[in-house]
């Protein structure tokens, strides 16, 4: 690969916004066939300097070449007629449409025929990421919504496929399979522009490796020859938390219970839960494993309190009945959550982060005055914040949508710790976050078990659910799975369970409670 001439070149990249310079005379090459990780903390100007090869925003100063050429302006569909493809984290989709009219609407109107949904299908099976092209995007979940943009790229049969996260929807089989065919497609010659927060995934992967912090290149490396841990620490500029699991004192009886629940679904396609049980203590953190559309939106709407029960004793806290109340109500009784939706559900994008604070806490945090905001408490509610999570942020008066992903998701979980709610239900927490964060956000949902709250993570990355459980359930197709603990399965076996399949002679995670 080291005689090939780059099919991209960056040189001198500088990107400011008011207040932030987000690339800082940025310059990176990218070699046919080579799959090169682009690695940085939340906020260290990947997702700039991505959009800027695409052609969503354009550079200040600096030149892109592809091929030898200088590009004097790019737009995504000049990026498209180049064979530049990319699959955005934040996804670019109508939720009033389907499957196929999305992909339809990003790829060439060539490729946009009556072949199309097939063409999907058939994809969608290569690549091991189920897609229904009939399937409306406001029915389906996060993780399947990005499989949308994964295939939506595959289909153009890219030159370079510029992926963000591309794996976070996946079973461990699933992305071994992943990984089958992007060094398929390098050996064919496709460049691969991979950013992905799991380390480990990086080294198995990737040739070489461009690190960025604050918008600059500070280092270069082989991952193959690195760790995951020297890698978070070439990002961060520092040493690496290392998350520590104490022994816990766990209650006798559980605290936070659902006893047989089922549900129909409200969404259409959406998955209905069957006989769910779930029997959580104090000091405890219990990992829900499982592949997107397999009931977890609904779990945790029932969980939460958004859906109510039909029976108010199926939902229990410290033994009081609480499925018929809302989400205020089991506030009140101690209940904490953090849902998969960042911006729109765990925070209202164009409100002020001291807003977003006041939203969930102005009870427990007394943030009211005779009926009124008080505003001076609430500003200092979100400091605290701020301060005590390392969010990356100028103030409290900035809008929730103007952070990035990790530093959003910071905030939301300290607005939800600070509380010191008595039962903590988080969905996805480090979805798309960096080491640095992904570390310290583990590292508080395991000290909040140690102060004797019931942790409940429902969550997608099973490195995540293996290094912070004490149990670990697997949900599939609305059912869920008997806990085990964690030392007694192994990851290849919760991810056949992830898939519907049950490991043959192996009884664990078998059977529900």
């Amino acid at each position: 690969m080291a005689d090939k001439k780059p099919i991209l070149e960056l040189l001198e990249i500088c990107k400011g916004y008011p207040g932030v310079i987000a690339n800082n005379r940025v310059n990176l090459e990218i070699k046919p066939g080579q799959i090169h990780a682009l690695l940085g903390e939340n906020g260290a100007g990947k997702s700039t300097l991505v959009k800027i090869i695409y052609g969503v925003q354009r550079c200040d100063t600096g030149k892109i070449k592809w091929k030898g050429s200088e590009i004097s302006q790019i737009t995504p569909q000049i990026a498209r007629k180049l064979g530049i493809g990319m699959v955005f984290q934040h996804f670019s989709l109508f939720d009033a449409m389907t499957v196929e009219e999305n992909i339809a609407l990003g790829i060439p109107a060539t490729l946009a025929n009556e072949n199309l949904k097939q063409n999907i299908i058939d994809i969608s099976e290569k690549y091991g990421l189920p897609l229904d092209p009939y399937r409306y995007v406001h029915t389906l979940s996060v993780g399947e919504r990005q499989r949308i943009e994964v295939v939506r790229c595959l289909i153009q049969n890219p030159k370079l496929l510029i992926m963000d996260e591309p794996t976070s929807v996946l079973t461990p089989q699933e992305v071994d399979k992943l990984f089958k065919t992007l060094r398929r497609l390098s050996a064919q010659g496709v460049a691969i522009l991979y950013i992905s927060h799991k380390l480990q995934e990086i080294i198995d992967l990737c040739h070489v490796a461009t690190i960025m912090r604050a918008g600059e290149v500070v280092d270069t490396c082989i991952p193959s020859e690195e760790s995951p841990r020297s890698m978070a620490e070439m990002m961060m500029g520092t040493n690496l938390i290392v998350t520590k699991k104490n022994e816990r004192l766990v209650s006798e009886k559980p605290y936070f219970s659902v006893i047989n629940l089922n549900h129909q679904a409200t969404m259409e396609h959406g998955t209905d839960l069957k006989n769910i049980t779930i029997k959580a203590h104090k000091g405890e953190i219990l990992g829900i494993a499982g592949i997107a559309g397999n009931g977890q939106i609904e779990l945790m709407e029932v969980l939460s309190g958004e859906i109510t029960a039909s029976d108010d004793s199926l939902v229990s806290i410290d033994q009081v009945s609480v499925g018929n109340l809302g989400p205020r109500k089991r506030r009140e009784k101690g209940l904490g959550f953090v849902p998969e939706e960042r911006l729109g559900h765990g925070a209202v994008p164009e409100m002020l982060l001291w807003e977003n604070a006041f939203l969930s806490g102005y009870q427990s945090m007394k943030l009211m005055l005779n009926g009124f905001m008080n505003v001076t408490k609430s500003r200092e509610y979100a400091e605290k914040i701020i301060s005590r999570f390392n969010v990356k942020t100028p103030n409290v008066n900035v809008t929730a949508n103007s952070l990035s992903g990790g530093n959003l998701q910071k905030f939301i979980f300290g607005r939800e710790i600070l509380q010191d709610p008595k039962v903590l239900i988080v969905f996805q927490p480090t979805w798309g976050v960096d080491a640095g964060s992904a570390a310290y956000i583990r590292q508080s949902l395991m000290d909040i078990a140690d102060r004797g709250a019931v942790v409940v993570v429902i969550s997608q990355d099973l490195e995540e659910l293996f290094e912070i459980s004490d149990k670990i359930s697997v949900i599939c197709e609305g059912e869920l799975t008997k806990p085990e603990i964690v030392e007694n399965i192994t990851v290849e076996n919760v991810g056949l369970l992830m898939s519907g399949i049950k490991p043959s002679g192996n009884d664990i995670l078998g059977t529900q409670l």
